[in-house]
């Protein structure tokens, strides 16, 4: 018997991250109302497998979620693992920005936040606060930089239009040039990050609200 389940297992294992792909690149093209036929379409499998792993089109994305946010702390982990404060704030930024954590933004007020989703994103909270504390104690950190800032940029670095564009019309032969432009832009912005730039931030710093008010069910407003 074991020797037959596994095989099943394999495949069924090389499924889920198939859809889990798929639904990431489904979602990113159309946003939170991305079909399950589309999702199923991409990862080349039935509908009928898909809801076998997931009952439902919202537990798929609560997975993604999940999944993101562990990517997300285990980018944070290591960046605090750096000796360099620096270097581990713009390596977290630049690991989070080239998993597509961005992607996931339309699902903001679509899906029902799990327990074991908010726990990990407290966790996430606690992470990224203490790299941007650290990088201001070292004083490589513009000091009116918060959490929320390096947060947002993230997200906005996240999708990068015209590598989208290109991978949704099949030019593998640009992918890697658009890649290389992304690694640019996100140098430059780094950059924006240093403590040189004496021109202050304008306005007041964002609140968490942006996050919070946004991810509540629009249902439940």
């Amino acid at each position: 018997m074991s020797r037959r389940r596994a095989p099943r297992q394999a495949e069924a294992e090389r499924n889920d991250r198939a859809l889990l792909r798929a639904a990431r690149e489904v979602l990113a093209a159309d946003g939170a109302h991305a079909s399950v036929a589309a999702i199923a379409a991409r990862a080349g499998v039935g509908i009928g497998t898909l809801y076998r792993r997931y009952r439902t089109k919202e537990e798929l994305f609560q997975r993604l979620a999940e999944l993101a946010l562990d990517s997300w702390n285990e980018a944070a982990e290591k960046g605090l693992a750096e000796d360099d404060p620096w270097e581990g704030l713009t390596s977290f930024v630049i690991a989070c920005v080239e998993s597509g954590q961005g992607s996931l933004a339309p699902l903001a007020g679509t899906i029902d936040i799990t327990e074991e989703m908010r726990a990990k994103n407290e966790r996430s909270d606690e992470l990224l606060a203490a790299l941007v504390e650290r990088a201001h104690a070292a004083g490589v950190l513009r000091p009116d930089v918060t959490p929320v800032d390096i947060a947002l940029l993230i997200e906005q670095l996240g999708r990068f239009p015209v590598l989208d564009q290109l991978r949704a019309q099949g030019r593998d032969d640009l992918v890697d040039l658009a890649v290389a432009a992304r690694r640019r832009v996100i140098a430059v912005v780094l950059d924006g990050l240093r403590p040189c730039h004496t021109q202050p931030l304008p306005g007041d710093p964002p609140s968490d609200q942006l996050f919070t008010e946004r991810w509540a069910r629009h249902s439940a407003r």
